[in-house]
């Protein structure tokens, strides 16, 4: 069994999975001085030896060989949702902590079966809930902690992205993604993100209601649903709270939105152009507070151009938050401390997506 690590140090990590998120995770571990990669391991001998060559580890063909002959003391599990279980359960029982791509397992049932192991195992396994750490959240972040915007009353996320284009990831007829077997097919994929967002931002809210309504408008034939339009309201410790969940294939142009209203005012901002506003007390007084937003807004749209194109640029997307989670993370674990994304961060996302795939209003793949 590896030995678990002691003390703010590098750790040997491993990735299992080649797909297109793992350019992130391996590009952070070949360059972050908290890690040290020792492995990539993948199915496709194509796949895993440019793995390995690009970022200059060992390459293998079986979780089972890597493990014994690299012992590492993280294991990034990248593969298909459907196959997280099995895999993580092992990579915990050989004494290494676990980084999981979302979902990190098809329901809540899954989820907890893995967290016991990870405690039997006295391991951590962390689920990857890297827009939490995008600078735009973090913005939003600080004004909840300033009281700027007040308490919150209502939190709406929406997501467009043409999912169903046949020359894209999840379109193509052909070549279909194991994603199409979620729960709720390729959304299931984006709304661990929405869920996980909407849990950051109403801690300790009991959702009474999730009405989720789910639709197939562009009528792929390998997409059960492509539109997911779901109202959540609940109470919590400063009162009433209302959700909305928002997405859409058709919508254009591309968005990841998020905005979160208090009793005070709203901010809001969108991931994939970082473009931020705010509407919130000035001290000019009520009466010149909303010209003063108005003008602050105005400037701030303006300098969002120039910073999407810095983002462009330099190639820094929307998981531009990726690398700061694993760093907190990589850094937790080495001192033997709790990750930041915790066991009840991914229980709360995990059962609240179960609620809105089986609260859904047509019943997906109903005919």
């Amino acid at each position: 069994m590896v030995q678990p690590s002691s003390g703010d140090t590098r750790l040997r990590a491993a990735v299992i999975g080649t797909g297109g998120i793992s350019k992130e995770h391996l590009g952070f571990l070949a360059s972050s001085p908290r890690a040290e990669l020792v492995g990539v391991c993948d199915l496709s001998p194509v796949a895993v030896a440019h793995a390995a060559t690009t970022y200059a580890t060992r390459p293998f063909s079986s979780v089972d060989e890597m493990i014994t002959a690299t012992r590492p003391e993280i294991i990034h599990v990248l593969t298909p949702p459907n196959t997280h279980l099995a895999i993580a359960t092992t990579a915990l029982r050989a004494g290494a902590h676990v980084v999981c791509e979302k979902p990190i397992t098809l329901g809540a049932e899954d989820l907890e079966q893995l967290l016991s192991v990870a405690r039997e195992c006295d391991r951590h396994i962390v689920e990857n809930h890297n827009y939490r750490f995008n600078p735009e959240i973090e913005l939003l972040d600080g004004l909840l902690a300033a009281g700027s915007l007040g308490t919150v009353a209502e939190v709406e996320i929406r997501i467009g992205l043409p999912v169903t284009d046949p020359a894209g990831r999840f379109g193509d007829p052909n070549l279909t993604s194991p994603i199409h077997d979620l729960p709720a097919g390729v959304i299931h994929d984006f709304i661990t993100h929405m869920v996980y967002l909407l849990a950051h931002f109403t801690p300790g809210v009991d959702w009474s209601t999730v009405d989720s309504q789910w639709n197939n408008h562009a009528g792929v034939a390998h997409f059960p649903v492509d539109d997911l339009d779901a109202t959540l309201v609940g109470v919590g410790p400063d009162g009433a709270v209302h959700g909305r969940l928002r997405f859409s294939a058709l919508m254009a142009p591309d968005c990841f939105e998020i905005t979160v209203r208090g009793t005070e005012g709203y901010g809001q901002v969108e991931l994939f152009s970082g473009r931020v506003s705010e509407v919130i007390p000035r001290p000019v007084g009520k009466q010149l507070a909303p010209i003063a937003n108005m003008m602050i807004g105005g400037l701030a749209l303006f300098a969002a151009g120039p910073r999407s194109l810095k983002r462009k640029i330099m190639q820094e997307g929307p998981y531009v938050g990726l690398a700061k989670f694993l760093d907190l993370t990589y850094e937790a674990l080495g001192r033997g401390e709790a990750p930041p994304v915790t066991p009840d961060d991914m229980l709360t996302t995990s059962r609240l997506i179960d609620r809105l795939v089986a609260g859904r209003s047509p019943q997906i793949g109903a005919s």
